[in-house]
C-alpha cells in the first residue's frame, strides 16, 4: 500500500518535476556551461573563466550597467515601499466607496509594460510633456528627463512609483488587516496617539510583510528591462543601460551568448548575496507575532 501511494505521488508530481527540469534547472545548467565558452550560435570554444575576467577587468559598460542598476535600486525600493505602505494605510480606513478606490489604485499595475513605457515617454517629453508643463508652471525651466544623463535615473525612479498601488500594496493591506485591534486598543488606553500607535504597534507587527516586500523589491529592481528598452534603449551615454537590458543586448543583438550567460550568473550571485545580507539584517528588525527572542 505504501509503495502504491508513493508511486501515485511521483506520478502526480511528475508534471511539475518535468517542467522544472526542462524549463528551469535545464536552462540554468546550460547557461552555466555556456558561461565558460564563447558561443555565437555558429561556433563554440571553451575559454574557461575568460568571460568573467572580461566582465570584471575589461568591460566598462558592465560596471556602468551595474552602477545604474544599483543606484536605481537604492532610490526606488525605499520610495516604492513607503508609497505602497501609505496607500495601504489609506485603503485600510473605513470609508465609503473603498472597493472602488482599491480597484482604481491597483489598475496601473496591470497596464502592459510597453503601454506604460509609452505613456511615461509622453509624460516625460521635453517639449510638451505633462511633467514639464508642471515644472514650467512653478517657474522652473523644462527638464530633459530622457535626454540628459543627469536626470534619466530620476525619471525611471519616478516612473517606478507608478506601480506603488500594485501587488506590494495588496500585500501590505493584507498585513494591516491581519493585525488585531486589541493591540491598538491597548495602546490607546496607554495614551498613545495615532502616530505613536503606527510607529510602535503597526510597523513592528507589519515588519515581516515589509521584509518580504523589500526582498522582492530589490530583486525586481535588478530586472528593469521593458521601460528602458522602449523609452531610451540604454541611452544617453549608457545612463539607462540597466543590467538586464545590457544582458539582453549582449545575448540577442551581439549574439555573445557565452558572455551573456556569465552575466546572468554574476547577477544570480549578486542577488543571492544581497538576499543573504537582508536575511541576516532582518533578524534585528523583523518581529514575528508570538515568537520568542
Amino acid at each position: 500500500m505504501k509503495k502504491r501511494e508513493a508511486l501515485w505521488g511521483w506520478i502526480l508530481i511528475s508534471p511539475w518535476i518535468i517542467g522544472f527540469l526542462c524549463f528551469t534547472a535545464g536552462p540554468m545548467l546550460t547557461s552555466l556551461y555556456l558561461s565558460f565558452h564563447t558561443y555565437d550560435l555558429h561556433s563554440m570554444e571553451f575559454v574557461g573563466a575568460a568571460n568573467y575576467q572580461r566582465l570584471f577587468f575589461v568591460d566598462r559598460i558592465f560596471w556602468k550597467s551595474l552602477q545604474v542598476t544599483m543606484t536605481y535600486a537604492v532610490l526606488s525600493v525605499p520610495l516604492g515601499i513607503a508609497a505602497s505602505l501609505a496607500l495601504a494605510v489609506l485603503l485600510n480606513q473605513k470609508v465609503g466607496g473603498l472597493k472602488l478606490f482599491r480597484t482604481l489604485f491597483y489598475l496601473p499595475s496591470i497596464v502592459p509594460g510597453v503601454a506604460s513605457a509609452l505613456l511615461w515617454q509622453w509624460l516625460l517629453n521635453t517639449d510638451n510633456g505633462a511633467l514639464n508643463q508642471v515644472v514650467e508652471w512653478v517657474g522652473l525651466p523644462p527638464v530633459d528627463w530622457l535626454q540628459n544623463e543627469k536626470f534619466t535615473i530620476y525619471a525611471f525612479v519616478l516612473m517606478s512609483l507608478w506601480g506603488a498601488g500594485g501587488m506590494r500594496m495588496v500585500i501590505f493591506l493584507a498585513g494591516l488587516q491581519g493585525i488585531s485591534d486589541n493591540y491598538h486598543e491597548a495602546a490607546m488606553l496607554d495614551g498613545a496617539g495615532a502616530w505613536r500607535r503606527f510607529r510602535s504597534v503597526t510597523l513592528p507587527l507589519l515588519s515581516p510583510v515589509m521584509f518580504f516586500n523589500v526582498v522582492m523589491g530589490v530583486i525586481g529592481s535588478f530586472q528593469v528591462f521593458t521601460s528602458a528598452y522602449v523609452m531610451t534603449g540604454g541611452g544617453p551615454n549608457n545612463a539607462t543601460r540597466f543590467y538586464a537590458l545590457y544582458l539582453f543586448t549582449t545575448a540577442f543583438e551581439q549574439f555573445k551568448l557565452g558572455k551573456a550567460s556569465a552575466m546572468a550568473w554574476v547577477l544570480f550571485i549578486i542577488l543571492l548575496a544581497l538576499t543573504g545580507i537582508q536575511f541576516a539584517a532582518g533578524k534585528r528588525w523583523v518581529h514575528y507575532e508570538g515568537a520568542s527572542r
